[in-house]
């Protein structure tokens, strides 16, 4: 059962967020509103279900936003997902086209551009940028103050640590994902808790969310 901060943060600020990432992306990008057809397309497939392996985290994260279970993620079901875990349509239609346009072309060597911007979960590996960091490692070395959470200092030397050369596109992801993970999900004592960051890992944090939000529509 998720802590009781975690839930109370996101959905509080999601409507923020919503609102602020929505109008920066469109005002600067023309191409936002062209795409925004392709959330509400079909992503409907039929065949066997696809099962991530139990012991790759990455795998297992993205797998909560393939809906149908095909083992693709189209902008849709990305959709989808951040709408099940509580997120406002718009920053759920951002996510949507700035993380499948991100991601497509790096999970499908090989293939040729799709518009559908499909991101297949078995490669989600390849989309691994630089500047992520190991979990176990992240904790033994980073959490001095309290053996099982980070403080936000703390948070900031690891990002520090773990940032590579010439890898500027992965230090700002990375800083992206984690100082949202702590503004979002720190208690009322600023500290990130490792079954919090756990949890975001495998994806059982979106299964969490998921649920909370659905009591709350079907109390």
């Amino acid at each position: 059962m998720s802590p009781p901060y975690l839930v109370g943060s996101w959905l509080k600020s999601v409507s923020l967020f919503s609102f602020h990432f929505f109008c920066d992306f469109s005002l600067s990008n023309r191409f936002l509103f062209p795409c925004l057809s392709l959330i509400m397309a079909s992503s409907a497939s039929p065949g066997v279900k696809f099962v991530p392996e139990e012991d790759n985290f990455l795998q297992r994260h993205v797998a909560f936003f393939d809906r149908n279970k095909d083992g693709i993620v189209y902008p849709s079901e990305t959709y989808q997902g951040f709408r099940a875990i509580g997120c406002g349509y718009l920053l759920s239609a951002f996510a949507s086209l700035f993380i499948n346009m991100g991601l497509s072309s790096k999970t499908r060597p090989g293939k040729g551009f799709s518009f559908s911007f499909p991101i297949e979960v078995k490669n989600i590996h390849l989309a691994k940028h630089g500047s992520d960091s190991g979990f176990e490692e992240m904790f033994a070395k980073h959490s001095k103050t309290h053996p099982d959470a980070l403080t936000g200092e703390e948070l900031k030397q690891l990002l520090n640590a773990n940032k590579e050369p010439n890898d500027r596109k992965g230090a700002i992801a990375g800083y992206t994902e984690w100082k949202m993970l702590h503004y979002l999900c720190k208690d009322k004592n600023g500290l990130l808790h490792k079954e919090t960051v756990r949890a975001a890992y495998d994806g059982s944090l979106f299964e969490q969310l998921e649920k909370q939000t659905a009591s709350k529509k079907h109390p």
